[in-house]
C-alpha cells in the first residue's frame, strides 16, 4: 500500500525536512518520517521509498539513513509584538540548544526592519546560550521584514555546504512587499535549506480563535485577520521547504516543539533519483512509502516538494 506525503500531513497533528537540489545529473531528497509521537523512524529501507516526478515514478539511484552534524540559523523576530513576550517563553529556547548534539553548530540572528547576525556557526553552545540571554527588542520599529531578511539569509547561507536548517521565531506579521514575498518565496521552494516556524503571537492573543464563528457573515476583527495571515505566512513557508511549523501557546509547549525540532534536524532518509527531463522547469516531487500492514496514521513524511530541472 502506498501512503503520500499529502495524504499523511493531513491526518498529522498540527504540530523536515530536507532539500532537494540538482548535483551533475542527479536530484537528491531529503526525507524525514516520524511515527505519532513526533520521534524519527529508524530502519526503513531502499524499497519502502517510491519517488514521483510531475506523478510519474522514477528508479531510485540512491538511498541512505543520515544522522549527521546539523547547522541550524536560530533567527528570532526582535520588533515590539514580541516585546511582551513572557522570558519563559524565549528562554525556553534553550531546550533546542541543549538537545543538539556536541558536533551540531549553531548561528544566531535577529530581525526587525533588517537581519542582525549575533552568533556565527559555532559548536559551542554556550556561546549561544550567552546571547540568546542577552538579546534586546526594538520598542521603536514599525516593520517587521521578514521576506526581505529571509532573502538576506539565503543569500548569506547559499555558500554553506551540507544540511542547512532555519529555526525561525516569529509572529508572521511581514511588512514586506508584495514582490519582495512573491520572490521569495519562489527562491525558498528550490533552496537547499529547510524552515521550522514557531509563532511568538500565541500568548498575545488571549483565548485560542474559535473554531466557529456564531455569525458566519460576521466580518473578522483587525486583530483576526492580521494573525490568520501570519500563521498562514509562517505554515507556507515551513511547508515549502519540507519544514515544520508550530503554534505554541504555553512555555511547555515551546519546549516541546524546541525539543521535537533539535531530534529533527539531524536525521533524514536521503533519496536520489535522475531527472527525466532537461527542461529548465519546476517538477514537483512526491514520496511515498509502502511497509507491510502499515495504518495510514502511523507516519508523517515531510519532504520538498519541487526542484528546477537543468537545461
Amino acid at each position: 500500500m502506498f501512503f503520500s506525503s499529502a495524504a499523511l500531513l493531513a491526518q498529522a497533528p498540527n504540530p523536515s525536512a530536507p532539500s532537494i537540489r540538482v548535483q551533475v545529473d542527479q536530484v537528491n531528497v531529503g526525507v524525514i518520517v516520524t511515527d505519532q509521537r513526533g520521534r524519527f523512524v529508524e530502519d526503513l529501507h531502499r524499497e519502502d521509498f517510491h519517488v514521483f516526478d510531475n506523478n510519474v515514478e522514477q528508479p531510485l539511484a540512491g538511498f541512505t539513513s543520515i544522522d549527521g552534524p546539523a547547522q541550524v540559523l536560530l533567527l528570532v523576530e526582535s520588533g515590539p509584538a514580541v516585546y511582551l513576550l513572557e522570558g519563559s517563553h524565549l528562554a525556553a529556547v534553550s531546550t533546542l540548544l541543549n538537545g543538539l548534539s556536541s558536533d551540531d553548530r549553531i548561528a544566531m540572528a535577529t530581525y526587525a526592519d533588517t537581519p542582525h547576525f549575533i552568533v556565527d556557526f559555532t559548536a559551542d553552545k554556550s556561546v549561544a546560550l550567552a546571547s540568546l540571554n542577552q538579546l534586546h527588542f526594538n520598542l521603536g520599529s514599525t516593520n517587521l521584514n521578514l521576506s526581505s531578511t529571509l532573502a538576506s539569509i539565503l543569500d548569506w547561507l547559499a555558500p554553506l555546504q551540507g544540511k542547512k536548517t532555519i529555526v525561525l521565531l516569529s509572529t508572521g506579521v511581514d511588512t514586506s512587499s508584495p514582490e519582495v514575498i512573491d520572490t521569495v518565496f519562489a527562491r525558498i521552494k528550490l533552496a537547499d535549506i529547510r524552515i521550522f516556524t514557531l509563532s511568538l503571537s500565541g500568548s498575545l492573543r488571549g483565548s485560542p480563535p474559535p473554531t466557529k464563528r456564531k455569525n458566519k457573515d460576521a466580518t473578522p476583527a483587525p486583530a483576526d485577520t492580521l494573525f490568520a495571515e501570519a500563521d498562514a505566512e509562517l505554515r507556507a513557508l515551513a511547508q515549502s521547504t519540507g519544514g515544520r511549523w508550530y503554534f505554541p501557546r504555553t512555555s511547555a509547549e515551546f519546549k516541546t516543539a524546541c525539543a521535537e525540532i533539535a531530534q529533527l534536524v539531524r536525521h533524514e532518509y536521503s533519496l536520489s533519483f535522475t531527472p527525466p527531463a532537461h527542461d529548465g522547469a519546476i517538477h514537483a516531487i512526491d514520496v511515498r512509502i509502502s511497509t507491510p500492514g502499515a495504518q495510514l496514521s502511523t507516519f508523517r513524511m515531510d519532504h520538498r516538494g519541487a526542484y528546477l530541472a537543468p537545461q
